[in-house]
């Protein structure tokens, strides 16, 4: 997978700067094509009663243990749409590229799913067909437990943007996948140690956004009592969510890190208010073999977040340990 038709997990937009992209082009796609969507995700008990109860659920299966005790399943069972909504959402560094999605011809969901249960989803393409502005793709995706069980097939329709002029970042580095004996195209999160220069500079998508009730949630969670984060006409968003937002989005490119080690010279230069997005993009300083781990390298990267006007509101340096590619031999034993 090198040259001209890369799938790339970055578009060029200056020198040594690089646009995280979210899904392929429509003309990316061709019938047969198979993808295995990484990461899963562990659902748990929790997760369950929380969709269950926030959109009034009325089967009491999904959160009364008592009541499912006495059932052919003997514990809570998980929610079909949550399922469903996982399912999909694993498959967004694929398909993301859409403008909707255009119709479920089925969504088979053939065994049960309980908290604590871990789920993959995995894709073939089925038709390709163009149509006003958008291609059409058909897909069947498959829910699998993290032991290889099948739980459900779900057949999409995305509508898929066409490919624009945008220059995409060839180099094998940047390769959104990478494929195993038979074919199939495994996604890849993040970049491993050797393929982070120094002045490489990432603008990381998507931008994040600020609703109320995320303010409100989170500033709650935090025992954060200041009435400016609850009670104010205009809500101030707490600092530390803003960092954790800004530190979040760099994952796509940062996601093969051992561990965070510490961020530093951290200006909050103006407050973020709900109802603002921000777009984060970061710049590599420096990076160098660590002297005590020989299968990971320290990486200093400076993070910059501005809010819809082109406001700095966040600014910091962080270094991370990153594993390096011939030593993390773990992603293949857990199947990434």
């Amino acid at each position: 997978m090198t040259g001209i038709n890369m799938l790339s997990a970055y578009d060029i937009i200056g020198d040594n700067t690089f646009r995280e992209r979210i899904g392929l082009d429509f003309e990316d796609f061709a019938p047969g094509q198979r993808f295995r969507h990484r990461p899963g995700v562990t659902l748990s008990q929790q997760d369950n009663a929380d969709e269950a109860l926030e959109t009034l659920n009325a089967a009491m299966l999904h959160y009364d243990a008592h009541y499912a005790a006495a059932t052919t399943w003997r514990r809570p069972l998980m929610v079909s749409t949550l399922v469903l909504q996982r399912i999909v959402g694993m498959t967004a560094k694929t398909y993301g590229n859409r403008t909707s999605i255009l119709g479920f011809p089925e969504i088979a969901l053939t065994a049960p799913v309980f908290g604590g249960d871990t789920l993959y989803a995995e894709s073939e393409v089925l038709d390709c067909g163009t149509s006003s502005g958008t291609g059409t793709v058909t897909a069947r995706l498959c829910a699998l437990k993290s032991d290889g069980a099948e739980i459900g097939r779900i057949t999409a329709r995305f509508a898929i943007r066409n490919r624009t002029d945008t220059r995409r970042a060839n180099e094998l580095r940047f390769a959104a996948y990478r494929a195993d004996a038979e074919g199939t195209l495994i996604e890849q999160t993040g970049l491993f140690f050797e393929d982070l220069q120094q002045g490489d500079h990432f603008l990381h998508t998507p931008r994040r956004g600020f609703p109320p009730a995320a303010v409100f949630a989170h500033a709650t969670r935090a025992l954060e009592l200041s009435p400016h984060h609850h009670a104010d006409d205009r809500l101030t968003v707490p600092e530390t969510f803003v960092i954790a937002q800004a530190t979040a989005a760099t994952t796509r490119s940062f996601g093969r890190v051992v561990a965070n080690l510490g961020w530093h010279d951290i200006e909050l230069p103006r407050p973020v208010f709900a109802g603002d997005t921000i777009e984060v993009d970061s710049h590599i300083q420096e990076t160098r073999l660590s002297r005590s781990r020989p299968t990971e390298g320290i990486v200093s990267i400076t993070t910059e977040a501005r809010n819809q006007h082109g406001d700095t509101v966040l600014r910091y340096r962080r270094n991370l340990l990153v594993y390096r590619g011939g030593g993390a031999t773990h992603y293949a034993r857990a199947g990434y």
